[in-house]
């Protein structure tokens, strides 16, 4: 397998100790640690192949110095830097005023703030050891280099109220999406032929690769707009809503309402019954783009497989399509994807 990644560190421990023979495994390779790290602009995902995939709401608050920060969790974590910064993270982040969005900032210069958030202890107490970290990014060519000079190294922060000591020492960085492929030829979802077109929808970007049957990208598409902020901010400017409201919906909030009934916070206010209007052309002018892009390679193509936070939103529009597959649990097929690299099952596949 060919990945664009960084070689891992195996030979960097710390302890400087003679090797053991191999059947006896050392206390620093027993706390060494992977973590698969999806930083959506909807959702932190991460899983370390404990239980089940983890995700925090992607937004969060900056305390000044002289605030007092609501309770923290596991969902929602306080993270305390070194010079005295302190950032709440999730949903209890909607209970300051002016919180910021991830889906419109910039995720490269938050990388490290995301990595804390999603860092827990080991066993509830354990909060200093080596890491390899596995991640994805849209456009790797552009960020890739940037995110490893942040993320490599040693680190040193406080998250709900533990201090944690960690050494990164690999980063392997992958194309978005290419997570839930990797995990959808595992479920036996790829046909042994052909092409597929991995169609990843996210909170903020919507993004295709077009994949060979040997694992090759070799085309592909990144929109850096047309997610599901989108179709939520219009949404939030129907004045069916806006008028029942008395004021200005918040896009964000409209986004936390696709995940359940499509109701506004605590409102009862509901945009179910009209949803169609909007998802209709939003749906529509994804797959119209799809297929213009790629319409030399189509009668090569046998598999669409979609996936992404926001592919719920048009899965029942796909139900009976022979061509079309969607990933279960969508939510977190890329990060389940970005962790099965480490175990190296991933083989005879190639991703320039």
């Amino acid at each position: 397998m060919t990945t664009a990644t960084q070689p891992k560190a195996t030979a960097k421990r710390r302890t400087g100790a003679k090797a053991l023979e191999p059947t006896e495994p050392t206390a620093e390779v027993a706390l060494m640690r992977t973590l698969a790290l999806d930083a959506g602009n909807y959702d932190l995902k991460f899983f370390d192949g404990v239980s089940h995939p983890k995700a925090i709401r992607s937004v969060r608050y900056q305390l000044p110095q002289g605030r007092d920060a609501v309770r923290y969790s596991e969902a929602s974590p306080l993270i305390e830097l070194p010079d005295g910064t302190r950032h709440h993270f999730g949903a209890q982040a909607y209970k300051y005023r002016r919180q910021q969005q991830t889906v419109i900032e910039n995720k490269v210069e938050l990388a490290r703030l995301h990595l804390y958030a999603c860092l827990e202890p080991i066993n509830g107490s354990l909060c200093e050891f080596p890491l390899d970290l596995y991640l994805s990014t849209p456009e790797p060519a552009k960020h890739a280099a940037a995110l490893r000079d942040q993320l490599l190294g040693l680190h040193k922060f406080r998250r709900n109220s533990l201090d944690f000591d960690i050494d990164v020492e690999s980063v392997t960085v992958e194309r978005e999406g290419m997570g839930a492929y990797y995990a959808a030829r595992q479920q036996g979802l790829i046909p042994d032929s052909g092409y597929t077109i991995v169609i990843d929808i996210g909170g903020g970007t919507w993004l295709t690769r077009l994949v060979d049957a040997e694992g090759e990208v070799i085309d592909e598409n990144v929109m850096n707009r047309g997610g599901t902020y989108e179709l939520a901010t219009a949404i939030s400017f129907d004045r069916r809503l806006t008028n029942d409201l008395g004021t200005t919906a918040d896009p964000s909030v409209v986004m936390d309402g696709f995940r359940g009934n499509h109701v506004y916070a605590d409102t009862g206010l509901s945009w179910a019954g009209w949803l169609d209007e909007y998802l209709d052309p939003w749906f529509k002018g994804i797959f119209q783009t799809v297929k213009a892009q790629y319409t030399p390679y189509m009668a090569r193509v046998t598999r669409f497989l979609v996936t992404g936070g926001g592919s719920h939103l048009i899965v029942h529009r796909l139900e009976g399509r022979k061509l079309f597959a969607v990933m279960g649990e969508p939510q977190f097929a890329n990060v389940r994807g970005l962790f099965s690299l480490s175990t190296d099952t991933q083989l005879c596949m190639t991703t320039k």
